[in-house]
């Protein structure tokens, strides 16, 4: 039983900086070990002959191979071990918590669902930290990269999803969540503007995607694309947003009159 509870506290942690933590104990481990473990973590299980090319593409393969060896060595053994090796390939211990997996599987079950239904929302989808920031092996760079644009189609699909399901205030953090990870990324100012058409804010629904139309003027010279500007009630195809804002203005005129002379009375 020991045992078992010991294993289950492993927990590899590739988000942000690479920790690795055995119950409440950090756990040290060489460079070469750090990156072996990463790639295993992140893929479950690979083969000695990819993990020996990827981590030294450089080396030689009969010195790619030696310097496998070399790393496993240095992974804790035993009751601690971090991986079961194989004769062609090395894979996770299950009882190994990573991250990144974590986040990854709860992306792709949004991703394929929509939105969470009964189920809470995935609450790891609105976490800080890229994969292994630092770190600039092309297997890492190529890692990372998948894992954001996971994510990001994540919070859109979220954000949607919620919106559909009425939970307005949800939806605006998962939308603005993907926003601030990748400001220029218009499917994610869609989704914040179709929340709050959703929740009936067309006054903030306008001044977002005014906002948005004149960051991308500003930083690449174009405009929203037709889909977006659909989506602005009488807008038109090619009619921006403030085409209408002045009837917007003026019903906020009228509601702020109507609260003035209620208070004058």
């Amino acid at each position: 039983m020991h045992r078992s509870e010991s294993h289950s506290s492993l927990c590899l942690r590739l988000l942000g900086q690479f920790r690795l933590v055995y119950g409440t104990e950090p756990v040290e481990l060489c460079g070469n070990a750090q990156r072996l473990l990463a790639l295993v973590g992140l893929r479950s299980c690979v083969s000695r002959t990819v993990l020996a090319g990827t981590l030294w593409p450089e080396a030689t393969e009969e010195h790619a191979r030696g310097s496998l060896r070399s790393a496993l060595c240095k992974l804790p053994h035993g009751d601690r071990a971090l991986v079961t090796c194989g004769r062609n390939s090395v894979s996770i211990v299950d009882s190994v918590t990573v991250d990144a997996r974590v986040l990854a599987e709860a992306a792709l079950r949004v991703v394929r669902s929509g939105a969470p239904g009964a189920e809470p929302v995935p609450t790891v989808l609105f976490g800080e930290g890229d994969l292994l920031p630092g770190w600039d092996d092309d297997w890492v760079l190529l890692e990372r990269e998948r894992l954001r644009q996971l994510r990001l189609h994540a919070l859109d699909a979220l954000a949607h999803g919620l919106a559909r399901e009425g939970r307005h205030a949800l939806a605006l953090e998962a939308a603005l969540t993907s926003v601030r990870t990748e400001p220029l990324r218009e499917s994610a100012h869609r989704a914040v503007v179709a929340a709050h058409l959703a929740e009936g804010n067309l006054h903030e629904a306008v001044r977002h995607y005014d906002d948005f139309r004149r960051l991308l003027r500003e930083e690449l010279g174009v405009p929203p694309s037709p889909l977006f500007t659909r989506m602005m009630p009488s807008a038109g195809i090619d009619g921006p947003a403030h085409a209408f804002r002045p009837a917007v203005n003026a019903a906020v005129r009228v509601r702020r009159s109507a609260l003035t002379g209620r208070r004058s009375r």
